[in-house]
């Protein structure tokens, strides 16, 4: 039994079946982690998404902000980005199930057998992986519940700030939303950034969230994908980044949780 975890797939199928047969994925006895953005961007989203269905009982999701969309497209009837190349899984016949199944799948997880803390774009420096996980709930109760549409609608812009203890719901759940499927740089106050995608190279009083001190000295390993411009690289061993940018160019990257090795695709 193993247990493996791959960075952004983003509609790109033929690397994501190459690293599933790189290491034999058995789903009757191996665990998948997937670290979001299943689909856009990519030239086969449908095929991505189709595989993961067939294979659900052995994998989690933990969504990212491609597949956050994807639900918001669909649940309001929005136009879909051309971008993102959706237009053969919006018109397939399994997509009700495909949207009932995103809406299953958590923000973010945690892994005890490994010690790992698993989501699309990290974790907030000042949440404990308890709260994280409590606000991951709540937040899934928003998308997969009868308001659905209208918390997705309004999930989008620039709130900066990370706002919890509020009795205003669309806030808390903007902000839980963008620390797990939007962030890369903090501020010194540490908001949120959403203007800078680039390496940790950036200096202009910017920071990547896992240059936290908390990071520093953590034993838990946090899995992150959605920030392609660190091509694999943190500041800490416990950060692990598995988006390499396979549709920009890269390559597309699996992580064995039990001996920490890397594989990337052929």
């Amino acid at each position: 039994m193993a247990t493996y975890a791959i960075g952004d797939l983003q509609g790109c199928y033929a690397p994501f079946k190459n690293l599933l047969d790189q290491v034999d994925f058995n789903p009757s006895q191996d665990h998948l982690y997937l670290v979001g953005d299943l689909v856009a961007r990519g030239p086969d989203s449908l095929s991505c998404i189709d595989l993961v269905y067939t294979l659900q009982d052995s994998v989690t999701v933990t969504l990212g902000n491609h597949d956050l969309h994807l639900l918001a497209t669909v649940l309001t009837d929005k136009q879909a980005n051309p971008k993102d190349k959706l237009e053969p899984l919006l018109a397939s016949d399994k997509l009700p199930a495909y949207v009932a199944y995103l809406q299953s799948q958590p923000l973010c997880v945690y892994n005890t057998q490994y010690d790992s803390f698993i989501s699309h774009a990290g974790i907030y420096p000042l949440w404990t992986i308890e709260t994280a996980l409590q606000l991951s709930s709540w937040a899934k109760d928003c998308y997969q519940g009868p308001d659905a549409a209208r918390y997705l609608s309004a999930m989008y812009g620039k709130q900066s700030d990370v706002i919890i203890d509020t009795k205003d719901t669309q806030i808390k759940f903007n902000s839980i939303v963008n620390v797990f499927s939007r962030m890369r740089f903090l501020t010194q106050d540490l908001s949120l950034d959403f203007d800078n995608k680039s390496g940790i190279e950036l200096n202009n009083g910017l920071t990547p969230w896992f240059n936290h001190s908390r990071f520093k000295t953590s034993s838990t390993q946090f899995i992150f994908g959605h920030w392609a411009a660190l091509e694999g690289r943190t500041t800490t061993t416990k950060t692990i980044a598995l988006d390499t940018g396979y549709v920009w160019g890269g390559p597309m990257t699996l992580l064995n949780l039990s001996t920490n090795e890397q594989i990337t695709s052929k």
